[in-house]
């Protein structure tokens, strides 16, 4: 699995796409840096944009790079290799390279404008650890569904579905049902709606962080109100990794049954 996640990695970090997203992320903070002339205005700025857009590129990178890798997945599966060190070798290498164009695309602007304090950087880093679970996270579930589609529309199609329904309809539904069920006590219902998308997970980890969870209304309120500031980062951040651990083991057991 090491060679293969090696392959993988060096093969996505040269590609050009690795490189636009990276330069993507440089030219983005140096301007908000540059514009706000505040590091944490900047971050402040940068969270809305690595909220929507890791979990998006994520999506589209792994059913890409699945589809892309599938006649050098069928020679690996002739080899005497085990069929889970081959897809989680694919990716993690993916994955890896990934989030390190993520990390150092934001990193190098605020190491050259400077953080400005502790607080500053702890924000920073919790926006760095956000952008990678949501990559990390889409990445597996946009493998699981090209795994289960060989047919790439088809594929590709199901994979910006689930991206759009977690990033924006549902978002929309839990305001709905929030509207007509106003009567009744939702504090258990916002949790359990919060928990079930990653999206919402990290959003609700990074305003918790940024001390702005007033800005996410009902469900920052609910965090506050039953876990504190400190809790509810925590068990944000248990809950965004799970959205990574859960479908990561599933790629490892369905990757067994796959007939090619």
């Amino acid at each position: 699995m090491k060679r293969i996640l090696k392959y993988s990695f060096f093969d996505m970090i040269r590609s050009r796409w690795s490189i636009f997203y990276f330069l993507f992320f440089l030219i983005t903070s140096s301007s908000l840096l540059y514009m706000s002339n505040d590091s944490s205005r900047a971050l402040a700025s940068l969270m809305n944009i690595v909220i929507i857009l890791c979990p998006l590129i994520g999506t589209l990178f792994g059913v890409m790079y699945y589809y892309n890798s599938k006649d050098f997945i069928e020679l690996l599966l002739a080899q005497p290799i085990k069929r889970r060190d081959i897809f989680l070798g694919e990716y993690f290498g993916l994955a890896f390279s990934i989030v390190i164009s993520f990390i150092a695309g934001i990193t190098i602007p605020f190491i050259f404008y400077g953080f400005g304090g502790a607080d500053t950087i702890l924000n920073f880093l919790t926006i760095l650890i956000a952008g990678s679970i949501l990559t990390m996270a889409f990445l597996a579930i946009s493998f699981l569904v090209a795994m289960k589609n060989s047919n790439k529309i088809k594929g590709f199609g199901l994979a910006i579905i689930i991206w759009l329904f977690m990033a924006i309809i549902y978002d929309g539904l839990f305001l709905m049902s929030l509207f007509i069920f106003e009567e009744y006590p939702l504090e258990t219902f916002s949790l359990a709606m919060t928990v079930i998308n990653p999206i919402d997970l990290c959003r609700t980890l990074v305003m918790l962080q940024l001390d702005i969870s007033a800005l996410l209304g009902y469900t920052g309120a609910v965090f506050n109100k039953f876990f504190g500031t400190s809790l509810g980062i925590i068990i944000s951040l248990f809950f965004s990794l799970l959205w990574v651990a859960g479908p990561v083991w599933t790629i490892s057991w369905q990757c067994k049954a796959k007939d090619f």
